[in-house]
């Protein structure tokens, strides 16, 4: 275990790299930071720090630089999140509170998210394997044909035609519309099924036909809507960083294409808490040079997806943390109330 003298001056090289973007040296230190030793001492913690592997020497120069050891440590130990300011908050609320549906959501917080931290923002769609039915809608659009509208307790609005194998009278539609919202509102996605099935034997025998129709449109859609969904935005911010990918910016950006190397890098959704991934604890070698920040949003106690921020290893991680569970926080409120 690292004494508290040492965690302090493990902290100070961290937020001396972070800030000047320079290898920090032993002098640097002491006048910067109140550290009550002298340079022959710090020096000395400083070679500890480097034989553990917390700190390393980049070239010849007298300076050091974290590693991704040092910044675990940092962030485990060492890293408060920082709280925003009520200027900043107050924007992040104004900006999210003008949206008008899901995509406008995801889209501004995308746009926020990489504002706030300058770094790459990811956003991903509330999954509906983890959302309620809030609504089912269904419409006469002709005495035959019908339209579905599900809508989820996350925002999403899906819509589907239906054409019925017999005309379907407005009582019978009211009826079917209140029998289903009855058996379906405020249920899971994954217990739909379950819970209509024996719903067309309930009806006349004439009507059982179109009744099975609509509940097969209704699981349909639960099924074909899992899909995971993200957003991506600020990738222009990377160029900020050229000097701290070691070897090229392209393998970044080419990890951050895949959708699926995306989603992993969030985690599971149904995790809510704070997960911050440095340099190699992320399995993508295209990766290996970036740290990620994330966290769980949603519209009650549970997560239904995630957001966070793609950086080099070189990043805020206070001011980071700070930002990312600011927004998602946001957003969990504009999704409760919409």
């Amino acid at each position: 275990m690292l004494s508290e003298r040492r965690l302090e001056v493990l902290r100070a090289i961290v937020q001396d790299y972070v800030g000047t973007e320079e290898p920090v040296g032993s002098k640097a230190l002491t006048e910067r930071h109140k550290l009550g030793v002298s340079p022959a001492t710090v020096r000395n913690d400083m070679a500890v720090l480097e034989d553990e592997g917390f700190i390393a020497q980049p070239h010849t120069s007298a300076g050091r630089i974290p590693t991704d050891k040092g910044y675990r440590l940092f962030v485990d130990k060492l890293a408060g999140v920082k709280p925003l300011s009520s200027p900043e908050r107050r924007a992040i609320q104004n900006f999210l509170d003008g949206a008008v549906d899901l995509d406008d959501v995801v889209g501004r917080t995308v746009r926020l998210l990489a504002q706030l931290t300058r770094q790459v923002a990811v956003v991903q769609y509330p999954s509906l394997t983890r959302s309620t039915v809030r609504h089912v809608e269904l419409l006469s659009l002709a005495p035959a044909r019908l339209m579905l509208v599900l809508i989820t307790d996350t925002g999403r609005v899906e819509q589907r035609m239906i054409d019925c194998p017999a005309p379907f009278g407005e009582t019978s539609l009211a009826d079917l519309r209140a029998r289903l919202n009855s058996r379906v509102v405020g249920r899971r996605f994954a217990d739909v099924p379950q819970l209509v099935q024996d719903l067309p034997e309930s009806f006349e025998s004439e009507d059982r036909g179109t009744v099975s129709t609509v509940l097969s449109i209704l699981l349909e859609t639960l099924v074909e809507e899992t899909e995971e969904r993200l957003m991506i935005g600020g990738t222009s911010n990377l160029t900020r960083f050229g000097h701290d990918f070691p070897l090229m910016i392209r393998p970044v950006l080419e990890a951050l294409e895949e959708q699926v190397v995306l989603l992993k890098l969030l985690g599971e959704a149904k995790d809510s808490g704070m997960t911050v991934r440095i340099g190699h604890e992320n399995a993508h070698e295209g990766l290996n040079s970036t740290s990620v920040v994330a966290v769980g949003y949603g519209s009650g106690d549970e997560a239904v997806a995630k957001l966070g921020v793609v950086g080099p290893t070189r990043m805020d991680y206070p001011g980071t943390m700070g930002a990312v569970r600011a927004v998602a926080r946001y957003v969990g409120q504009i999704l409760a109330e919409s």
